[in-house]
């Protein structure tokens, strides 16, 4: 069974002031709002972000079915942008494991894994006995996971109320957040590297590729980061 002291603790954890999941109910009112635009009713609206929850799924999700895409390539290019949630699952099942606690614990937990959940975790892990951190864990993500379902009900019915404007500035919340986020953990030289570098090279490959210049950026920093550190260390 979950431990419901450490649930709570989870739930409340991402409730915070300086919490991420502030920002992400801001920008899934935005996501709100563009699938009334698009043309979903009330159930469908929640549908989406009840199975696809991280935010740039929902969007790239959304702008396929404006341009007509085929249901198949949609699912494709869900399936892939939300790949990136994968190196986010790697670095944090050592902090979660323990060998008390049953495997469908882990099964039900990855439907949690997203950038918001992600930070509300690693800033605060350290507190928690391990044994009761995937109890922590799904708290967190129970409870970011009802403020995007909630803040796309409210989204979708303040369409009407919202400029174009205004669902582009709600809309990008979210990552002004996270890169403000990965400024406060410039601590090493790797991190240090990573950010810079794929700020820099990131518009550069837009002007080549404006497709792949924000993977490219990435995994192109993201390698030159990676021998700066081995160089001259962490």
């Amino acid at each position: 069974m979950i431990n419901l002291k450490y649930f709570i603790k989870g739930i409340v954890c991402s409730k915070k002031f300086d919490s991420p999941a502030i920002a992400l109910g801001a920008s899934f009112i935005a996501i709100g709002a563009l699938l009334k635009n698009l043309g979903f009713n009330i159930q469908e609206s929640i549908f989406s972000t009840l199975l696809t929850y991280a935010l740039p799924g929902s969007l790239v999700m959304a702008e396929s079915m404006l341009i007509g895409a085929s249901l198949i390539n949609i699912f494709l290019a869900v399936w892939l942008v939300n790949s990136r949630l994968f190196p986010m699952t790697v670095s944090i099942m050592p902090l979660l494991k323990h060998d008390s606690q049953p495997r469908w614990k882990y099964y039900i937990s990855c439907h949690f894994v997203a950038v918001s959940s992600w930070l509300i975790l690693k800033s605060n892990y350290e507190e928690i006995e391990r044994k009761y951190r995937i109890d922590f864990w799904i708290g967190i993500g129970t409870a970011t996971w009802l403020i995007a379902i909630f803040s796309t009900v409210l989204g979708f019915y303040a369409a009407d109320f919202l400029s174009k404007d205004m669902i582009i500035g709600l809309a990008i919340v979210n990552p002004i957040y996270f890169m403000c986020a990965m400024i406060g953990v410039m601590k090493t030289i790797q991190l240090s590297s990573a950010i810079i570098l794929g700020a820099f090279l990131g518009p550069i490959f837009y002007f080549f590729s404006p497709e792949w210049s924000v993977l490219l950026g990435g995994l192109v920093a993201g390698s030159i980061a990676y021998f700066i550190g081995e160089v001259y260390g962490s």
